[in-house]
């Protein structure tokens, strides 16, 4: 079992993962094949680019031909963070990677979502092609890495989309973005909004498996992140992903992300956040955030993990999709 906060804000409780998983309804074994089949090909196609390309290199063929150079901005303490550029036109949707994955977790939204905005995918420091000569692991460092490649972008307004860790980096990097940010989408995050940071001592309960055996554990603790319905494949696939980041680097963001003071941080934030969900184990709380952060909404997905993107593009990207949308249409005529 693993009770945290939010390993990785996956703002989720593993154990609330594993005791809210019950056999997929018949509506959802419909459309697994579907799913599999997205999940499964994109992987193989190297959804994560950590191993197979080296900084610098080109990424593989993108749905609808999309292509994106690669491009690097420096962060505000000089590491080099890796970025691509896919699509035209305003607002530029920044998409953020979660805890120990890279860019290309987003490969299965990139057409639909460059045919429609400008689309930017980026590694922060210590991931995929990104530099790791980096001490602080801590999450307003990585929001510096976004807000560096942000500067970078010449749209008129922007959109942060977060994926579990990504979701806090993006409320980090919001206060540097500035007047251009028009909205923050969380994907499986935001869980512990308005609620306090753990204690330390029980933080580092938590994380000890992940000391004893960083690799092992990782193995046993990702396909609670799945719905039981996924393919088997990307599970092991994303497992072996996120089992190939170094510890040096992933325990120190875990800490990082499970200190962070949201307290302190949403008054710095003036736009609206949108939380999408999944429907296994704890979903961000719209009541309890509201009253601390009254431009909060949330929307539930069900039938898939806290690996939306992957699991279930075909219903995830619509529900992305109608969440810019939103922003773009309540956000004030840019100047």
């Amino acid at each position: 079992m693993i009770p945290m906060r939010s390993i990785a804000a996956l703002g989720l409780c593993a154990a609330a993962v594993a005791c809210s998983r019950s056999a997929p309804p018949a509506a959802r074994n419909a459309a697994t094949g579907a799913k599999q089949g997205v999940g499964a090909a994109m992987l193989a196609a190297g959804a994560s680019e950590r191993a197979a390309r080296a900084p610098g290199e080109s990424s593989a063929a993108l749905p609808g031909g999309a292509q994106g150079v690669p491009l690097f901005a420096n962060s505000r303490d000089g590491v080099r963070i890796a970025y691509h550029v896919y699509g035209h036109g305003d607002p530029a949707v920044v998409l953020i990677h979660g805890w120990a994955c890279d860019s290309g977790y987003w490969r299965a939204q990139l057409a639909d979502l460059s045919s429609r905005y400008t689309t930017v995918t980026l590694d922060l420091a210590g991931h995929g092609a990104s530099g790791r000569n980096r001490t602080d692991w801590s999450m307003a460092h990585y929001g510096q890495d976004v807000a560096a490649v942000v500067q970078q972008l010449a749209n008129r307004e922007i959109v942060l989309v977060g994926h579990l860790m990504g979701g806090p980096v993006a409320l980090e990097a919001a206060p540097l973005v500035g007047n251009r940010l028009i909205g923050v989408i969380g994907i499986g995050t935001f869980t512990s909004l308005g609620l306090p940071p753990p204690q330390r001592q029980a933080l580092e309960r938590q994380i000890a498996p992940f000391r004893a055996d960083f690799v092992g554990y990782m193995h046993r603790f990702v396909p609670l992140l799945f719905a039981k319905s996924a393919d088997p494949a990307v599970v092991r696939k994303v497992a072996d992903d996120m089992s190939r980041e170094p510890p040096q680097i992933a325990i120190p963001s875990l800490i990082g992300l499970n200190t962070l003071d949201f307290a302190t941080l949403l008054p710095r934030i003036h736009v609206p956040i949108v939380a999408i969900d999944s429907d296994i184990g704890r979903t961000a709380n719209e009541a309890r955030v509201r009253k601390v952060y009254p431009a909060f909404r949330a929307v539930t997905l069900k039938g898939a993990g806290h690996f939306l993107m992957l699991e279930d593009p075909q219903h995830f990207n619509p529900v992305l999709l109608r969440a810019i949308a939103s922003l773009v249409a309540a956000a004030p005529a840019p100047p």
